[in-house]
């Protein structure tokens, strides 16, 4: 399950059917009944809060994986009146709102990363993870993943898809817009991610090999980076208009691609070599994500975790007439 559900949630007889949803999905993940009690009151709380503090927003649910490890992240966005004071929110007790004020602090001691991202009158991004097994700690990862991928309004499957491997050496990842919408589209995007999946070649090299596997489809923009860790570089080719930049915190990079259609007109595949950043940042974006966002008009959103900058940039930059993905990566530490 790579891509997102979204629930929208602008009364209060949604917050039902979100919690129904939420619990739906943990069981068939495996989540035992403590755990799957958690999600429920996680969405719940989150669903609520939508209403009582943000006058509705959108709450999206994704599988997370990790080893042998399973979760659910709970990612919820609005463009209410926002917080002044995150940490005096999350304080038991305190409420703007006709409730008891325990809701943040519920979510935050039930689930096993909390994160909160807020502007006065521009709204508040939300996110919490909760893992299938209490007692397991994921382990010490060498890169921070974070993803939107939604269809477009109407369609029941999207034609984007993302993909990634990491290893302790090199991290290899991508995003595939198959052309239009729908099942067809989807289709092309899945078998680029099947080919990613079976190589574990240059980002040229899969391209090539995608190239060759999507012709019987009606093809797909594409686009792979490779962050190497030891050599602190990133190797990256792209076909079509998958937007990719890397961030630091004193420099910033536009990644380049080619114009063309895997499966069908490629007239060159080239790889391009950019410096890679401890604790740096990745962005990769399909054409449903407007592309005149900026990272630095939002304070402090670039230090927090890459669900909640997908989220924000997904909230504010929904193109809402195509499929959309935003994909956001970031090293964890020096990796040298």
């Amino acid at each position: 399950m790579r891509e997102s559900v979204a629930i929208t949630i602008t009364e209060s007889s949604q917050i039902g059917e979100a919690r129904r949803v939420a619990i739906a999905l943990a069981t068939r993940l495996g989540f035992q009944e403590t755990q799957r009690g958690k999600v429920g009151i996680v969405v719940t709380e989150v669903a609520n809060n939508l209403i009582q503090h943000g006058q509705g927003g959108v709450l999206l649910l994704r599988l997370l994986e990790h080893d042998s490890a399973i979760g659910i992240e709970v990612l919820s966005l609005d463009k209410g009146r926002g917080m002044v004071d995150v940490d005096e929110c999350l304080q038991d007790g305190f409420s703007t709102g006709k409730t008891l004020g325990n809701g943040l602090g519920a979510i935050s001691r039930l689930s096993s990363l909390f994160e909160i991202y807020s502007i006065p009158n521009q709204g508040t991004a939300l996110l919490a993870h909760v893992w299938s097994d209490s007692a397991l700690h994921p382990p010490e990862k060498t890169l921070e993943i974070g993803a939107i991928c939604l269809p477009k309004q109407g369609e029941q499957i999207s034609g984007d898809a993302w993909a990634y491997q990491v290893d302790r050496c090199r991290s290899l990842l991508l995003v595939a817009d198959g052309l239009g919408h729908g099942p067809a589209a989807a289709t092309a995007a899945s078998q680029a991610v099947k080919i990613f999946q079976e190589h574990h070649r240059s980002p040229g090299a899969i391209v090539e090999a995608a190239h060759a596997a999507l012709r019987s489809t009606r093809g797909a923009a594409l686009a792979i980076a490779e962050i190497d860790f030891e050599q602190q570089s990133v190797r990256f080719a792209g076909i079509g208009n998958i937007a990719a930049s890397i961030f630091s915190f004193a420099k910033h990079h536009h990644l380049l691609s080619h114009n063309g259609t895997v499966g069908h007109e490629v007239r060159k595949i080239q790889e391009f070599s950019y410096p890679w950043y401890a604790n740096g940042l990745l962005i990769m974006h399909s054409d449903g994500l407007d592309s005149k966002w900026q990272l630095d008009r939002y304070p402090g959103l670039s230090q927090k975790h890459p669900s909640l900058i997908a989220g924000v940039l997904y909230r504010d930059f929904n193109r809402e007439r195509d499929d959309v993905t935003v994909l956001v990566a970031r090293g964890m530490g020096n990796n040298s």
